[in-house]
Formats: structure tokens, C-alpha cells, sequence
């Protein structure tokens, strides 16, 4: 294991397509970050939501970045399962976050998801920051596309227990499904930790395509 360290981090954009994929994907790393360092500014950014999950998805960032020094929660309503066939809107709205947001660490979806609007945020978002460090979450889900990721964040069990607590509280509307439940979003992390032989007993787990390797000046 080679160990990397985000605490220089000062600007992180969070991309997903729906109102709880940022959380489940990589609200324990988020915690993690805000605790190890008062200084980062965050621009949040969900793309697909009616009114309802517009509420959750604005009260669940609030209170993940309760802490944070500075926060932008962008919420849109484009329609959720469409965005590949919405074209335009779509990739102009990235256009308008590169003028807007200028981040050091981008936190976005996999390439490799199965789900539609996923896969186009990824692209979207590669397509968009050319010169940026991207890491992109997991979302477990019926498909079955996880795979081996190779970037992990050991998680303590509060940061653990926080993110899973404030998903089961703030995302009511999915309480009905039957893949969002506690023992899953415990149970991945518990695996991952096992993968990254991490000192602690929960991790978050990312795929990173290309990193430097920066040398002192």
C-alpha cells in the first residue's frame, strides 16, 4: 500500500447524478476531509430531482458539510433515468460549473456504472476538468457493477456511523427499496477495509485513472 494525502485539499466538487449518490459514494471521506481540515471550500452539485428529493438532497448536504468553511449545494431537475437523452442542457451546465468552480479534487460517479445517468456524469465530468485529480465513488445497486477499486480512505466507526445515520434520516423516500438498508452501506465499507488492509475497520473505496506524481519545487 502506498499512502496519499488529501489534507493540502482546499476546494472539492462533489458531481452525482441523483439525490443521495454523493453520500453513499463518498460522505465518509467527506466527513474525514472537513474534521482533518477547517479551510475547505466544497460546490455541490446533483443533477437529477423532482421537489421532494430536492429537500432531501439540500438538507443531506447541509448537514454533511455542517462544518465545512464554505458550501455551494447546486440542486437540478432534470429528469431522473433521462439524462443521456437531454443533450444540451446537460453538458452546458458542466460548461457553467468549469467557469464557476475551479477544484483540486473532484469526487464523481464511475466509468464503468451501469446505470445511465451515471455513466454520463463521469463522462461529463472527464470531458470537462482535463488538469484535475478525479476520484470516482462506488454505488452499490441491483446492476451488480461493483468491481476491484484501487484508491481507499480508511474510515474511524463515527465517520462510518454518521454517514450511514444521516442517510437512513434524511433519505426517507427510499426507504422502501429494498437494496437501502444499514447493513449494506456498513457491509461495503467493511469489505473495502478489508481489501486496503485499513488500520480501521470501515473504508470508502474510489477508482482513480490518472494521477501525478507532483516533485518538490
Amino acid at each position: 500500500m502506498i499512502s496519499c494525502n488529501l489534507k493540502r485539499v482546499k476546494r472539492v466538487l462533489c458531481l452525482g447524478a441523483h439525490s443521495d449518490d454523493i453520500e453513499i459514494g463518498c460522505g465518509g471521506t467527506l466527513l474525514q476531509m472537513i474534521e482533518q481540515s477547517k479551510s475547505i471550500e466544497f460546490y455541490w452539485l446533483v443533477l437529477c430531482a423532482n421537489p421532494e428529493r430536492t429537500m432531501e438532497a439540500r438538507r443531506s448536504a447541509n448537514a454533511f458539510l455542517a462544518r465545512a468553511r464554505k458550501k455551494t449545494i447546486v440542486v437540478k431537475p432534470f429528469r431522473d433515468g433521462f439524462l443521456p437523452y437531454l443533450g444540451p442542457p446537460v453538458k452546458e451546465c458542466f460548461e457553467e460549473l468549469k467557469k464557476a468552480f475551479t477544484p483540486d479534487v473532484i469526487f464523481t460517479h464511475c466509468r464503468h456504472d451501469l446505470h445511465q445517468d451515471h455513466r454520463l456524469v463521469c463522462e461529463l465530468t472527464w470531458n470537462t476538468f482535463r488538469d484535475h485529480f478525479i476520484l470516482e465513488y462506488e454505488v452499490p445497486k441491483y446492476d451488480a457493477d461493483l468491481r476491484s477499486p484501487n484508491f481507499f480512505v480508511p474510515l474511524s466507526d463515527a465517520q462510518a456511523r454518521k454517514k450511514v445515520n444521516n442517510l437512513m434520516h434524511y433519505f426517507t423516500t427510499q426507504r422502501n427499496k429494498r437494496w437501502f438498508r444499514e447493513e449494506l452501506f456498513y457491509g461495503l465499507m467493511r469489505l473495502r477495509s478489508t481489501e486496503a488492509a485499513s488500520p480501521t475497520r470501515y473504508a470508502e473505496a474510489f477508482y482513480c485513472r490518472k494521477a501525478l506524481l507532483a516533485t518538490a519545487n
